[in-house]
């Protein structure tokens, strides 16, 4: 007889030890062009 292989893939715990450090940057880009869009407006709006 054949062994057939098991096909469900276990969670491998490697995966828990990715680093975000790529994320986190680009979400920290984002999150300094919202402030100075906010800021900006503002500026804009006490300026007239």
């Amino acid at each position: 007889m054949k062994k057939e292989k098991n096909n469900s893939q276990q969670p491998s715990h490697q995966d828990s030890s990715i680093t975000y450090k790529g994320t986190f940057i680009a979400v920290m880009i984002v999150g300094v062009f919202i402030l100075a869009s906010w800021f900006g407006s503002y500026a804009l709006f006490i300026s007239r």
